[in-house]
């Protein structure tokens, strides 16, 4: 008998990944076993492949489970379902129910309130195998110091170049006249690891990054792996409970 019934204290471990995923990607399809709850999914333009999952043990309850005992598949509109978990407040607790063609919302706290979103019939859709990929370069980061860095880009650029050596980490944007740059040493306090086969470069679109940015909440360092003029893999967990990756294509420039 298909199932989903989950109970979760922590809301930010779902709210605060599906802030970002929302910027990127309005619906899709999450499915939910015995390994717990994941989405995967490509925005309609190719550029960027969204993989968040959250494991059993981050909720008190989890119960899931479809008709041929396999994976139970739930097809959301993300935005809306954003927005209903916007409305709990600290302390709040959420459960989230399948019933029918429907999942039922219960936010409980001082009050108990319930919302009903409709499930969508939305077919398999194509994602890249970005689990093929093979990364040159990984840098460990603090959070706060990688929005710094897109931040500054901005005022700069529409693209921002990440750059690693064995012995640092460069992220650069040049206009016409202007130029930011925010360089990290090995032994840094704010570059936790660093790996680097020679030297590695690639250009990315600030406009995607500052969406995938808003994922930092769940965590304060964010693992970055990307190669020459290849996609770039960044990924933000809440310890072993919850993990949202992103995979964005690169910004090539023609000579």
């Amino acid at each position: 008998m298909a199932m989903f019934k989950v109970t979760l204290a922590d809301i930010a471990l779902l709210r605060d990944p599906l802030a970002s995923i929302a910027e990127i990607i309005d619906e899709g399809t999450f499915k939910a076993g015995k390994d717990g709850l994941r989405f995967v999914a490509a925005d309609r333009a190719m550029v960027a492949v969204v993989d968040f999952s959250m494991a059993p043990t981050a909720f008190e309850k989890y119960e899931a489970s479809a008709d041929d005992g396999k994976e139970q598949k739930l097809g959301l509109n993300i935005t809306n379902l954003l927005s209903v978990l916007k409305r709990a407040g600290t302390g709040d607790k959420l459960s989230m129910e399948l019933t029918g063609a429907k999942m039922q919302i219960t936010i409980e706290g001082t009050s108990k309130r319930r919302f009903v979103v409709p499930l969508l019939d939305l077919g398999d859709e194509e994602v890249p195998p970005v689990d093929q990929l093979d990364f040159k370069a990984a840098v460990q980061v603090k959070s706060d110091v990688l929005m710094n860095g897109v931040n500054d880009a901005e005022i700069i650029a529409d693209s921002i170049i990440f750059e690693t050596t064995p012995a640092k980490f460069l992220m650069l944007a040049e206009g016409d006249t202007n130029r930011a740059e925010l360089e990290l040493e090995k032994g840094s306090d704010a570059l936790v690891e660093l790996r680097s086969q020679g030297t590695v470069k690639a250009r990315y679109a600030l406009d995607y990054l500052k969406k995938i940015m808003k994922a930092a909440k769940i965590s304060d360092s964010v693992t970055i792996e990307y190669g020459e003029d290849y996609p770039m893999r960044l990924s933000f967990a809440a310890g072993d409970k919850a993990c949202v990756r992103f995979v964005l294509a690169p910004r090539v420039v023609e000579n």
